[in-house]
């Protein structure tokens, strides 16, 4: 049986976003990005495997090296969804704004 991850539980954890920043600028075998954290190289493992599951991260391997980078297509959907709600956000933010520009307390 293959364990479905949710994509926003993994972007949830704070490490895991740092592993996402980090692969972002190029790809990283697993021990260099364990080097960036204070975490034992299993736990950041266990980081990269639920990344890897969810899709955020694609592997290519290069000799004995496998390296993460990160996976743009799927940060594309997580973004294409979350847009309409920062437009409806941005909106009613724009309108308190508004309101508040014009707002006249009474004496």
């Amino acid at each position: 049986m293959e364990i479905r991850r949710d994509v926003f539980q993994a972007i949830a954890d704070p490490t895991r976003r740092a592993i996402l920043s980090l692969v972002a600028i190029q790809a990283m075998t697993p021990g260099t990005i364990a080097e960036n954290f204070d975490s034992s190289r299993q736990t950041i493992s266990k980081h990269i495997q639920i990344l890897n599951e969810c899709e955020l991260l694609y592997q290519t391997q290069t000799g004995r090296e496998i390296y993460y980078q990160l996976n743009p297509q799927k940060i594309k959907e997580i973004a294409d969804f979350i847009e309409p709600f920062r437009k409806m956000w941005d909106d009613r933010f724009n309108s308190l704004e508004a309101i508040m520009k014009n707002y006249q307390p009474k004496k």
